[in-house]
């Protein structure tokens, strides 16, 4: 029983396994950013008004709030602890060995379907420039909505884990091109919706009630079902923790990275979403796969919505930049313990995880190419909650355990924050579909048979 709570000595690894120190505060600012404002904003403010009407509102804010305490959480955990690895390494550290494998296969879940939610709703951007061009309709679909394969989506994908293989500071640089393109075109969204705002389309504000609940119809409905599904729209900043050892100064810059990153997001967020409500009922783009963009044609501005569509297909690849980068850093740092092959652990020449990128990439193309939008993120969901409140719960364990340990950044109000963080998560956690907390419970019955099977015996972390 002892080795299953066995906990990960940090220790300096070498050159072939280790990764390149390249990254500075503005490449994580805008790794983060990049991440987090992306198709939470642009393409499921629909999902979340279909379950909560005007109140989707009220949706962001609680949904923001909860994040903002778990990424104040994570910004104190990733400079006591500037290792790769995110939630699954302080897991390792803090709590024992089979919790980490809990989060970091929760994790493994979360990036795999947020990076195909995200090519999907790139797709669905994309597939309107397409189609005029005689591109099959039926190829920018998977087969539950009535097509083959997402075509689109996997290309995107390819191309993203291209620029990753490349190398990590080549693909931030021309990240932080693309997330200035994405900032303009909401920009400019908000100005051209925002004197359109007519307070008659938040009337009435709540009409679905407050609590999750399931109609005669069988959809679920309330302003916490909304919150629980766009949740997915504020994470992202966890991305940056992964990224502590290819960062050139982890005490500074990571905090900086995370909250800074975090903060602008809300505020960004805020002005989105009073604009979208405000310029057009959401029944009438509720559940649309490009919502911003239908809200800008139906007040009448069809190029601008044109301008907002090319720049997502432009610059959404951010999010699945950011999100890649973290999945394979998960990837990478539990097969360098021992509990995934260790030959996956391999880096190139110019210190990026070329075999574990590539592996990656494939398993969520294969995801993107057929699944839904919706029922991908609700079950990404469910592994960042799962990932959040393991953050929060071993920042509080540390304060208790080491309270004189050095922090370079220190979590405000730490015990309140680390409990809204965690009872947060869990009631957002139980707002989910019934049926994404059993695929959830399922993937982690899977994953811990495969712990018992190969990883506990094999583990190599260094732990005391």
């Amino acid at each position: 029983m002892a080795s299953l709570l066995r906990r990960k000595t940090i220790v300096e690894q070498p050159p072939e396994r280790a990764l390149a120190r390249t990254l500075s505060w503005p490449h994580l600012v805008a790794l983060g950013v990049g991440a987090i404002v992306g198709t939470g904003i642009l393409t499921l403010i629909g999902v979340g008004a279909d379950r909560a009407g005007p109140a989707v509102i009220l949706s962001f804010v609680i949904a923001g709030a909860i994040c903002a305490c778990a990424a104040l959480a994570y910004a104190e955990m990733a400079t006591m602890i500037p290792a790769s690895g995110s939630a699954y390494t302080y897991s390792y550290a803090v709590l024992g060995e089979v919790i980490a494998w809990v989060i970091g296969w929760s994790l493994i879940l979360e990036y795999s379907l947020v990076v195909s939610t995200v090519a999907v709703g790139w797709s669905g951007y994309a597939a309107p420039l397409l189609t005029p061009f005689g591109f099959p309709a039926e190829l920018t679909k998977g087969p539950a909505l009535g097509g083959l394969m997402n075509v689109p989506a996997v290309f995107i994908i390819a191309v993203v884990a291209g620029l990753l293989m490349a190398g990590t500071r080549e693909s931030a640089t021309l990240n932080a091109v693309l997330v200035v393109i994405k900032m303009i075109a909401l920009a400019v969204f908000v100005a051209i919706a925002l004197p359109h705002f007519n307070g008659a389309n938040l009337d009435p504000f709540m009409p679905f009630g407050f609590a999750k609940h399931v109609t005669d119809s069988g959809a679920e409905r309330g302003v916490m079902a909304a919150a629980a599904i766009i949740f997915f729209a504020f994470y992202g900043f966890d991305a940056i923790s992964t990224a502590a050892e290819e960062t050139r100064n982890p005490g500074r810059d990571l905090a900086i990275g995370i909250v800074g990153s975090m903060m602008a997001c809300i505020a960004i967020y805020m002005l989105v979403a009073v604009a979208a409500v405000g310029a057009l009922s959401f029944t009438r783009f509720a559940d649309s796969p490009e919502p911003l963009a239908l809200i800008l044609r139906e007040i009448g501005r069809p190029g601008f919505a044109t301008f907002l569509a090319v720049s997502a297909v432009v610059a959404l690849p951010t999010v699945l930049l950011g999100f890649l980068f973290g999945q394979s850093r998960i990837f990478f740092v539990m097969a360098r313990d021992g509990l995934l092959p260790e030959a996956l652990a391999k880096v190139s020449r110019r210190g990026s995880p070329v075999r574990i990128t590539l592996l990656t990439a494939v398993l969520v193309a294969i995801i993107a190419g057929v699944m839904p939008l919706d029922a991908i993120a609700a079950l990404a969901n469910a592994g960042t909650l799962a990932a959040f409140v393991a953050v929060c719960v071993c920042m509080l364990v540390m304060r208790r355990r080491a309270p004189d340990a050095p922090r370079t950044f220190r979590t405000p109000l730490a015990p309140l924050v680390g409990t809204i963080g965690v009872l947060g998560c869990i009631y957002l956690f139980f707002s989910l579909p019934h049926r994404t907390q059993e695929y959830f419970l399922l993937w982690n019955v899977a994953g811990l048979v495969l712990y018992f099977l190969y990883g506990r015996r094999r583990a190599n972390a260094g732990v005391a």
